[in-house]
């Protein structure tokens, strides 16, 4: 979250509580957190355990300090000064005292204060008249900034070169080639000719650095006509190319099919290649699927003396696996270890995947052999990618395939690997198929000792371990038997299953077993209605709920205290927190509403009576919707009916309290609950850390922490998770990280949403190399990312240009089949508190889509490639998300982009198949779209097939285009 949200957001919670001294005096926010006798003065430290020390001065340290950007150089602020006033022989004599301390920044710096552009060039003119002091690139950029943009067109005005010029011919000379290079490195082909032309009406030539970007920029463009004459130029001017340049020329060549013609270059400008230059024609060759021909340079290299290194043979595997030539890759990877070059763990895993993804599972699993041969151990991503793709089929394994999945899970178990969510419940169901069921519960054990939460699908797939004391797969089993052999369930076998799919949220696949009930004859007890009209209830199902509690009434089933409790729960999960306070008082015998009467029509004068389970559900409600005024009352009410409150009631008491920025309120529940004799659990210490981080109360989060150290309380991976968030969002990341691997000390292993915190804070503030690491420290470790962390680094990726690791990121995430087998976002954002799910911007597209929101990924990579100028990955990106039935359909915005960009770069035809396929998806254009089309055609000379578009979009509905005319003003 950037500062300023950060800011808004802290404001936003302290709205309700005023910030004071502190004190020692009964008024103190968290009085209970200090004995009695505690005299202690606001500058004393807590009595942390030294494991702690580290966290006393930086939290301790008053109001957090802003980090300011320094102060500028006072010789630049006194140059610039007196150079405003105007360039006459005042100000030169003024400037003379600041010969000697001239220097690249200082000059820079004096024209960015200075800004006017006729100035400028005189400080420009004046600097490089003085001894000891020469221009250099950095200068003529800065100066070439400057005065592109004075004018309307974005090109240097000519009054200013003429003036330039006759003042210093030379530096007019360097200052144009400087404009040229610039143009290159923007990718401006057109505008560097336009200024190549202008150098030359000067009458000057184009330096050797000038000519190599001139035909870097026109490789780059695929304009290898232009390029050629432009080396041909540079030969007659006397000069050569560059080896990266003639490299490049070579790549675009090769790439373009056209292999012979970079080899005669070669020749022709007597160049001698090196293993560098030879990988770079092979990886031409292999994107222009030439493979024998790149096959022929391996040999060429060979009888030139250039020995193939480990980037040579690596090159052509790559190539080979993105064609699809995987028999090839066998003879490659063949070749590259007997000559002593062996593949990355990188390598391995695009191996595996390839292979597996061809159902090769032989001699993918006989690549972990070869791995392990190169001296690269096979990780997480090669296990999960090898188990996850035999498992993951519509059809179950066959027996040898299975078996091969079974070794690979043993091989990484014993290297501390784990498997994924999603990779568990598909293996656990493939060898529940193959009737291995025992080693299906076995694996489900062991991964949940690692980490492993089941989830909605584990619960469709393998429903039998989780009943009956862990050994729901014989009760599964029992039920499915009992069935087939003809023997008629009782109601408390039915019961066990509907109450265990419910809290599943497996509704319907409960009701099925209900109706199946009813069916049969098999009559439901209060316990079977009570588990599904409290499961329709929290999936805010109340019409369902309600059907279900009239049959029940019908049927002659008299609703208990669990079920009122069930629907007072549901009422305020579901948002109906008022209807849910009638029930309650209509327990009690004090109100009638007819709104609630359905669920009193057995018997008004039986009522039955609150319980500790109701108050709590009621309390717990009425905190979450932010009444913790009318939940403190309640508590109240509770000892007037002899109903003692117990430490859930008092924690979700505090927890409301603490969430409504309400300390004082929150302290006196605290004290209250140690009076009664309830200690404070490890939730009640997080609410209050995590609201004290909130409040920006850094000094009573020490207080906290040692309270809890005091009592025996050790902080589990909730607490610590907390307290690494609240300090990244105040800035205080190496702080974080430290207490992190403390944490880890202590024998508390972070979890995925820790790690996530913790990159989310790092890459905040740009240190995206520190935020890779933590992700390859957290899968060594055996914590499998999830969805969020992915899109947590692909966005800092994207957020500093490393769009290359961003987009292998999104590949990798594919690979472990996130998120093709979640039907739901629910599980995928478990343990992330919903401020960090706001921060990421998740919140509003998971309340616009149940599915796990993949399309945005594509979105903010497709833009990004979009803005970088690499329009051939964003249209490679454009069609995988929107050929896969799986993910959204790409949105407008994307092809409209893709084609402005398509056709400001020439690209016409290209812009007009990304037209075909936007109709052919349904997607209607705007008319900003066949702007860009027009324009494009305009830009290439089709001025017929221009004013053909224009005038069949004139002859449109008028209404419209004035509709869309509008939209698109």
């Amino acid at each position: 979250m950037r500062k300023r949200e950060l800011n808004s957001l802290l404001s936003r919670s302290l709205q309700f509580l005023h910030p004071r001294p502190f004190c020692t005096c009964s008024q103190h926010p968290l009085p209970g957190l200090l004995p009695p006798d505690d005299t202690s003065s606001h500058d004393s430290s807590p009595d942390l355990s030294q494991h702690y020390a580290f966290l006393r001065n930086s939290l301790l340290d008053s109001p957090l300090q802003t980090l300011g950007s320094g102060e500028s150089s006072n010789d630049a602020v006194s140059m610039s000064n007196a150079i405003r006033t105007g360039f006459g022989t005042e100000t030169r004599n003024f400037l003379r005292q600041f010969r000697g301390r001239l220097s690249e920044s200082l000059v820079v710096e004096v024209m960015n204060r200075v800004k006017h552009p006729e100035l400028c060039v005189e400080f420009f003119l004046w600097a490089s008249r003085q001894i000891g002091y020469t221009h250099t690139p950095v200068v003529y950029n800065a100066l070439l900034e400057l005065l592109c943009c004075s004018g309307n067109n974005d090109r240097v005005s000519d009054k200013f070169l003429m003036q330039i010029r006759g003042d210093d011919e030379e530096l007019l000379r360097k200052l144009l080639n400087v404009l040229i290079q610039k143009c290159c490195r923007n990718g401006l082909w057109n505008v560097a000719l336009e200024e190549l032309g202008r150098l030359k009406d000067f009458g000057y030539k184009a330096s050797p650095t000038t000519y190599n970007a001139l035909i870097q920029v026109f490789l780059r463009a695929d304009k290898l006509d232009t390029a050629y004459l432009v080396q041909k130029e540079m030969l007659n001017s006397g000069f050569g190319m560059d080896g990266y340049t003639m490299s490049c020329f070579a790549y675009s060549l090769c790439k373009a099919g056209r292999g012979g013609d970079a080899l005669a270059l070669v020749e022709k400008e007597e160049f001698v290649p090196d293993t560098v230059f030879y990988n770079r024609m092979i990886s031409g060759l292999c994107e222009a699927s030439l493979f024998q021909e790149a096959m022929d340079i391996l040999d060429r290299m060979r009888s030139n003396s250039c020995i193939p290194n480990v980037v040579t043979y690596r090159i052509l595997l790559s190539g080979c696996l993105g064609k699809g030539q995987l028999g090839r890759c066998k003879r490659i990877l063949s070749m590259m270890m007997t000559e002593g070059c062996y593949p990355n763990c990188e390598m391995f895993n695009s191996l595996v995947h390839a292979y597996c993804k061809l159902r090769d599972y032989s001699y993918a699993y006989k690549l972990f052999k070869k791995m392990v041969k190169c001296g690269c151990q096979p990780g997480y991503l090669h296990y999960n990618i090898f188990i996850g793709s035999i498992c993951s089929n519509e059809e179950l394994p066959g027996s040898d395939v299975l078996g091969l999945a079974e070794k690979a899970y043993s091989e990484m178990l014993d290297l501390g690997v784990v498997l994924n969510k999603v990779n568990v419940s598909n293996f656990a169901w493939s060898l529940c198929g193959a009737g291995k069921f025992d080693k299906a519960f076995k694996i489900i054990c062991e991964m949940m000792s690692k980490g492993f939460v089941p989830d909605d699908s584990t619960y469709s797939k393998v429903i039998g371990f989780l009943c009956d004391a862990s050994k729901v797969e014989k009760a599964f089993l029992l039920f499915e038997e009992m069935k087939k052999n003809g023997i008629v369930p009782s109601v408390y076998t039915y019961t066990i299953l509907i109450d265990s799919f419910c809290k599943a949220g497996l509704i319907q696949q409960a009701r099925k077993w209900f109706d199946e009930m009813l069916r049969d004859g098999c009559t439901p007890n209060v316990v079977t209605y009570t588990a599904l009209i409290h499961a329709y209830m929290k999936a805010r199902k109340v019409f369902d709920a309600n059907k279900l509690f009239e049959m029940m009434l019908l049927e002659g089933c008299k609703p208990n205290v669990v079920t009122y409790t069930a629907l007072i729960d549901g009422h305020c999960k579901a948002g109906q927190i008022d209807k849910a306070c009638q029930i309650y008082a209509r327990m009690q015998g004090h109100i009638e509403s007819s709104d609630i009467d359905m669920y009193f029509k057995l018997d008004d004068n039986d009522c039955e009576t609150p319980n500790i389970i109701t108050y709590g559900a009621l309390v717990d409600g009425l905190c979450k919707a932010n009444r913790v005024k009318e939940a403190r009352e309640l508590l109240d009410t509770m000892s007037i009916h002899a109903c003692e409150p117990n430490q859930i009631v008092y924690d979700a008491l505090i927890d409301g309290f603490c969430k409504t920025g309400k300390l004082e309120d929150a302290q006196e529940v605290f004290v209250k609950m140690s009076e009664r004799g309830y200690t404070p659990n490890l939730y009640t210490y997080s609410s209050l850390i995590n609201s004290l981080f909130k409040e920006k109360r850094l000094d009573l989060v020490l207080k906290v922490l040692s309270k809890m150290l005091e009592n025996s309380c050790a902080p589990n991976v909730v607490i610590y998770t907390e307290m690494i968030d609240g300090l990244c969002k105040v800035g205080k990341t190496e702080e974080a990280y430290k207490l992190m691997l403390k944490m880890e000390e202590m024998g508390c292993n972070p979890n995925v949403v820790t790690y996530t915190a913790m990159i989310d804070g790092f890459g905040k503030l740009g240190k995206i190399e520190q935020c890779l690491e933590l992700f390859r420290d957290m899968c060594s470790k055996g914590c499998a990312p999830n969805f969020i962390t992915y899109r947590v680094l692909i966005n800092h990726c994207c957020s500093i240009g490393l769009l290359d690791e961003a987009h292998r990121l999104l590949d990798e995430m594919k690979q472990m089949y996130w998120p093709r087998h979640l039907s739901t976002h629910r599980k995928i954002i478990e343990g992330f508190n919903r401020e960090f799910i706001t921060s990421i911007g998740l919140l509003d597209e998971l309340s616009e889509n149940e599915s796990v929101p993949v399309d945005s990924l594509y979105r903010i990579l497709i833009d990004n490639f979009i803005k970088a100028g690499r329009l051939e990955i964003a249209l490679n990106l454009l069609e995988e998300i929107s050929s896969s039935p799986s993910l959204a359909v790409a949105n407008k915005y994307l092809y409209t982009s893709l084609i402005e960009s398509l056709s400001h770069a020439s690209k016409v035809d290209k812009a007009f198949e990304l037209y075909a396929s936007m109709i052919n998806k349904n997607v209607v254009p705007e008319l900003s779209t066949f702007v860009h089309l027009i324009k494009g055609l305009t830009r290439v000379g089709k001025w017929q097939e221009a004013l053909q578009l224009s005038d069949s979009i004139c002859q449109m509905d008028i209404c419209w285009l004035l509709e869309e005319a509008t939209n698109t003003k």
